[in-house]
């Protein structure tokens, strides 16, 4: 090409690019108002969700904005491929973009997501079937001896130092038990351990055995509270070794014998049973093995307590949390819990329902979280500080919306007595 043709041609393709960029974005015509592609994509996605008090924001600055009410906080999608996987799959890809920083939320995190639970709540038959139509795409692990341990891994062993940041001093990473709303984190802590020991009538010289035992703060409280012999089970390995020193360093390993171990290994017979967040990394279609395994191991005078993150009828975890968060998990209705209790006829004593004492619990976490953020992404990276952060903003919306539950279980040996009349003796120490 000689450099006459080579000039004329760069010209034309300079004005072909100037040409293009002015070039009108596509748009859509309704009555006497105009809509470009993607605020009608946008207007849909919002009335899918319920038309929540909240602005959704372009990139290019085009807005959409909930009806009834002046918005609580304005959600800004960064770029047109973040809009279409929103639009494709919302459970999963609203958090997938957060993460990357290609969605950004202005205002409160938490008060954003509850505002969503609430408006997607009210249009739940939309839910069901999106759920329905996604299911191939989101589908759980299920938690096999081998999977279970790979992930537990993924959520518990990234390192304790972690933890330490926000839990209480005794690492419990459970629903706390607030007697007062005022109540400090480590006051109502202390408080649930108690209360879970109470609604298991435990007295000294008894055995216990528990299974999915975090850090140990249950199994050492029976044991230097209660005076029982504890057997807990756990197959964290980070948490397993805290435990044991602390164990160690309390004088109670004497007492407590913590065991890296599946939970179907147990072996012995005990006076009670207990499990305190484990159940919902268990899988629903492990229910009855898990049920066979308390069966087995309860004395004929047993009794005993599964405390459990749970949901208003059967569903699934959502996608984002189950692949990021919690691999396997699924928190279960009350009527999937019964497939644990019912085919060994165990007799079902008191449900309790603890869902805004959760709620609380995670306004601690995410408030000593955020204070500590500086120093969660030297340990690790500015996307595991979006993750945790939504992961720890979004759980409490869904307790306070009602979208999570927890439920307390206690359950004893059918035609046993032992368990007062009333509930008085839960409110006294």
């Amino acid at each position: 090409m000689s450099q006459e043709r080579a000039e004329n041609f760069g010209k034309a393709k300079n004005a072909g690019t100037r040409i293009a960029a002015r070039a009108p974005e596509p748009r859509l015509a309704l009555g006497n108002r105009v809509f470009t592609a993607e605020k009608v994509l946008l207007t849909r996605m919002m009335e899918s969700l319920g038309n929540p008090p909240l602005a959704l924001v372009l990139w290019d600055g085009q807005e959409i904005a909930g009806t009834g009410s002046q918005p609580i906080a304005r959600v800004l999608i960064r770029d047109h491929g973040a809009l279409l996987k929103l639009i494709a799959n919302p459970e999963l890809e609203f958090g997938e973009m957060y993460t990357a920083g290609r969605i950004e939320v202005q205002g409160i995190l938490a008060d954003c997501l509850e505002a969503i639970y609430r408006a997607m709540m009210r249009r739940a038959r939309y839910g069901q079937i999106t759920q329905k139509l996604l299911a191939p795409f989101n589908a759980p692990l299920r938690n096999t001896v081998p999977r279970a341990r790979r992930n537990i891994h993924h959520h518990y062993d990234i390192g304790n130092d972690f933890y330490k940041l926000w839990l209480d001093r005794d690492m419990v990473y459970t629903c706390a038990y607030f007697s007062s709303p005022s109540a400090g984190l480590e006051e109502a802590q202390a408080a649930k351990l108690d209360y879970v020991c109470r609604k298991l009538r435990l007295t000294p010289g008894e055995t216990v055995l528990e299974t999915g035992c975090g850090w140990g703060a249950l199994a050492l409280h029976m044991a230097k509270h209660y005076g029982v012999m504890v057997k807990a089970y756990n197959i964290s390995k980070e948490q397993i070794v805290f435990a044991r020193e602390r164990a160690r360093t309390e004088g109670l390993d004497g007492q407590v014998q913590f065991i890296e171990d599946d939970y179907r290994n147990v072996a012995g017979k005990f006076d009670a049973f207990v499990s305190v967040g484990m159940l919902e990394h268990v899988g629903v279609d492990q229910y009855q093995a898990l049920g066979a395994v308390i069966d087995r191991s309860l004395k004929d005078t047993g009794r005993g307590l599964v405390h459990s993150i749970g949901r208003d009828r059967p569903s699934p975890m959502t996608p984002w949390i189950e692949r990021n968060i919690f691999p396997g998990a699924r928190p279960p209705s009350l009527s999937q819990m019964m497939q644990i209790f019912e085919p060994f006829g165990f007799s079902v004593l008191d449900v309790e329902n603890l869902r805004l004492h959760y709620a609380k619990t995670l306004e601690h976490w995410l408030l000593r979280y955020e204070a500590n953020v500086e120093r969660v992404e030297k340990m690790f990276d500015a996307a595991f500080v979006r993750t945790w952060r939504l992961y720890l903003a979004g759980s409490l919306a869904a307790f306070r919306s009602g979208d999570m539950q927890l439920f307390q279980v206690s359950f004893n040996r059918a035609g046993q007595n032992r368990i007062p009349w009333t509930r008085q003796y839960l409110y006294t120490s």
